[in-house]
């Protein structure tokens, strides 16, 4: 973890396919509005407490910090009962303060952002939960999340995390080495891969929030994220043959489908697997390459050599393109009836996805979202 007094260090997933420019322009824009807005409402205030702040300085300055004024609280230590504190994951140095504050192991946020600042080890503190005491003098509550030494730790994977982002997250939360779990790995058997997964977990990693204690391996962790997607799948009536292809199909919809459109874009899927064309979906082909799909270029889309070429290979993906969770296998074993062969999110802000048979509506929703694309451009440089 990096210093918990600024920003969480945890990444979320790439940005998804030609949608993710479109997007910054748009939080760009709110960002300016913000900001404008903000501005008018600090000129305001100045103005209103620049007549008012000798007469209200006594009855504020309690909330305020000063540096000038003496030490912050601080327990003398060395602690009383035993308590459970967790520090949940991405928490900034505030919210751990808070946390710990709370749960009365120290005496105020202050004290502990001092003794947070005085050891130079406590920027590697992890999420997790710990056995502190109460009444702890700061600096010994610091030194004894330090240790790391935690009853446990809390992982939580996404729907749609790839298994290479998956892997870096329990690395980096649980801190389980990355060659553990490639050791693991490499021994299906031992994880409770099944067969038909030909060795790859990509796909069988299921998407959920795992507690990971000390005792806990690479084997155990991936044993049971394994088994919760077998139990996922079990539980849907999915027989042990159709499993792969159901789990291709479900990380194509997690990864394509906006919210609230999962059954639609798997209808999709399954009409031009009967028709027998090529998928072509950017999220495969994002997936082969390793960037958004945005960034891929026409001759990336055509060439046969690539794997996961989605225009150029029919059927499904070598293997799946991420994890999927139950909304997703449920809508890639069960889509519901209709004819749609393409779809278009006309609105990245209201997430407006039309649906057609027909070639020259879909053309046509293409350009509608051209327009809406260009009018965020538009605005963006206002």
């Amino acid at each position: 973890m990096t210093d918990l007094f600024d920003h969480p260090a945890f990444a979320s997933p790439p940005a998804q396919g030609a949608r993710s420019a479109a997007r910054r322009r748009a939080a760009a824009k709110r960002r300016r509005r913000r900001r404008l807005r903000t501005t008018l409402v600090v000129a305001v205030v100045l103005a209103v407490v620049g007549g008012v702040a000798v007469a209200t300085w006594d009855s504020v300055s309690g909330l305020l910090v000063n540096p000038f004024s003496r030490a912050a609280e601080d327990y003398p230590g060395p602690g009383g009962a035993s308590v459970e504190v967790e520090i949940p994951q991405g928490a900034t140095g505030t919210v751990m303060g808070e946390v710990l504050v709370d749960a009365g192991v120290v005496a105020s946020l202050g004290a502990f952002r001092d003794a947070f600042a005085q050891n130079p080890a406590a920027k590697g503190i992890q999420p997790g939960t710990y056995a502190l005491l109460t009444e702890m003098k700061a600096s010994d509550a610091v030194a004894a999340l330090v240790k790391n030494e935690k009853i446990e730790t809390k992982v939580t994977i996404p729907e749609g995390f790839t298994a290479a982002q998956a892997l870096e997250r329990i690395t980096s939360v649980a801190g389980i080495s990355k060659e553990d779990l490639d050791a693991a790995i490499a021994d299906p058997e031992s994880i409770g891969l099944p067969a038909e997964a030909d060795g790859v977990v990509e796909g069988w990693l299921f998407p959920a929030t795992y507690v990971v204690t000390p005792k806990d391996t690479a084997v155990t962790v991936l044993s049971q994220m394994i088994a919760k997607t077998l139990a996922e799948l079990d539980a849907q009536g999915i027989a042990p043959e159709n499993r792969l292809d159901i789990l291709k199909k479900a990380s194509i919809v997690e990864r394509e489908a906006p919210p609230g459109f999962l059954g639609e874009v798997s209808r999709v899927i399954a009409n031009r697997l009967d028709r027998g064309e090529p998928l072509g979906m950017d999220a495969v082909d994002a997936y082969g390459l390793g960037k958004p799909a945005a960034q891929i270029t026409s001759d990336e889309f055509r060439d046969a050599s690539l794997p996961y070429a989605s225009r150029q290979h029919k059927g499904l993906p070598p293997t799946p393109i991420g994890n999927p969770g139950a909304a997703a296998i449920e809508a890639a074993a069960n889509p519901p009836e209709g004819p749609w062969l393409w779809y278009v999110t006309v609105n990245l802000d209201s997430g407006e996805t039309k649906f057609t048979d027909k070639y020259d509506e879909f053309q046509t929703y293409k350009k509608e979202f051209k327009a809406w694309e260009a009018a965020q451009a538009e605005d963006g440089d206002d």
